[in-house]
């Protein structure tokens, strides 16, 4: 065997092996979370450990402390809706783009409502990831944003703090004895932004 074959036989070994550190520390996040959003961010390692298929030792290897492995669970979904918003950009017209992304953007707000609690609990911990949040969605709102307004698609002026927001709030609890569907009400809130423009572009969903 030559000598440029072992060569590309040694490299191929580590990259393999780095596919499937991360696919495995991707599982373990998603465990994670998964955990915390049903037993609450105190929930113990071991149960994390098991549903990962991981030593415990693992999991304090990649994470000192709980809090490490809270804020990189929930940054890890952060950066998910990020990408998605990247690849519906690049796949969908920009009005169904913007549509699909806030529709992934609420099952994001509301399965990981619990984490959010949390998260705003006032622990140093956490403070960091709310303009982790920001700064990593905010883009690409503005991105699927400015290509609905270039189509005629939304209104001017809608910023992207005012769109993470809003329906941020639209999916949160509602204290009344027959709560409306949050989705209904971020469908309302999408019409909203149609608001102003042309009936065929309204029409551009």
């Amino acid at each position: 065997m030559s000598s440029n074959t072992n060569k590309s036989t040694n490299e191929s070994a580590p990259r393999a092996v780095r596919a499937d550190a991360q696919r495995n520390f991707e599982t373990l996040l998603r465990t994670a979370l998964e955990v915390f959003e049903s037993s609450g961010i105190d929930a113990p390692v071991r149960e994390i450990a098991k549903k990962a298929g991981v030593g415990v030792g693992t999991i304090y290897r990649h994470f000192p402390r709980r809090s490490d492995l809270v804020v990189a669970a929930l940054c890890s979904e952060v950066d998910a809706c990020a990408s998605a918003g990247a690849a519906l950009a690049a796949q969908l017209p920009a009005g169904e783009a913007l549509v699909a992304w806030i529709d992934r953007y609420v099952d994001f707000v509301t399965t990981r409502r619990g984490l959010a609690a949390a998260l705003n609990s006032g622990d140093p911990a956490f403070q960091a990831v709310p303009t982790y949040f920001l700064e990593r969605l905010r883009p690409v709102v503005q991105n699927l944003l400015d290509a609905t307004v270039a189509s005629g698609v939304t209104r001017k002026g809608v910023q992207p703090d005012e769109l993470l927001c809003a329906i941020g709030a639209l999916c949160a609890p509602l204290e009344c004895p027959n709560p409306p569907d949050a989705r209904r009400l971020v469908a309302l809130f999408v019409d909203g932004l149609r608001y102003g423009t042309s009936p065929q572009a309204s029409k551009a969903k």
